[in-house]
């Protein structure tokens, strides 16, 4: 059985799978395609990609509402593609539950580099649980006041970063090296997104803003 990692790429516009698949294809993954939002679903369900390349507009349900319900069974990197540069797509799709994204035109290399950056995070050793929250990192799953949470792959990363050491502050430039990759072109905007989302599943009091610094895991 190949230990490849397997990308899932959703897009309605054939010579735009056909494009991506033969870049990733020559990286050394195994790449399956999908044309619709329920056809997506099914792949996810069947395959268990390790990356899904997820296109926003597309027949039926849309990118949105497909990655709606892939959150509530698959914790799977996304990447977002958009055919717009607008700023609330963006949001949207971080909100819930994207890992990154991507504006249409690009550049299949660019593509190609996302979907590594996704790959290299970290997945190191169980952290020590900083009082009310308890992470271990190596089955990737965490619990507040002993009940478990459900997050996102870039919720759990960004916790389990902040669990390494409760009370001391992370950077915003340190969260994006750390879960998004030393290569990673963004901007504070995308933790602060994320961060929020973190933040309404813990509940209140847990991860704590340091004005024009960044955040940290409360101690005890």
């Amino acid at each position: 059985m190949t230990m490849n990692p397997r990308i899932l790429l959703v897009d309605d516009e054939t010579p735009i799978l056909d494009l991506v698949r033969g870049y990733l294809e020559r990286e050394g993954y195994v790449v399956s395609t999908a044309e619709d939002g329920l056809a997506a679903l099914d792949q996810v369900r069947a395959d268990r990609p390790d990356v899904v390349v997820l296109d926003v507009m597309l027949p039926g349900l849309d990118g949105f509402a497909v990655l709606r319900q892939l959150r509530t069974f698959s914790d799977t990197y996304v990447l977002m593609l958009t055919a717009r540069s607008d700023e609330v797509d963006r949001i949207v799709g971080l909100s819930v539950g994207a890992d990154d994204y991507l504006v249409k035109p690009f550049s299949p290399r660019e593509l190609v580099a996302r979907v590594k950056a996704l790959l290299r995070r970290p997945r190191g050793a169980a952290a020590a649980p900083p009082g009310s929250v308890a992470v271990d990192t190596a089955r990737r799953t965490a619990t507040v006041h002993g009940v478990p949470i459900t997050l996102t792959a870039t919720e759990f990363d960004i916790l389990s970063l902040l669990a390494r050491d409760p009370g001391v502050v992370v950077s915003r430039a340190e969260m994006l090296t750390a879960v998004w990759g030393p290569g990673f072109v963004g901007d504070d905007h995308l933790v602060d997104v994320h961060v929020a989302n973190l933040r309404r599943k813990l509940g209140d009091g847990l991860v704590e803003t340091v004005r024009g610094v960044g955040y940290k895991l409360a101690d005890g």
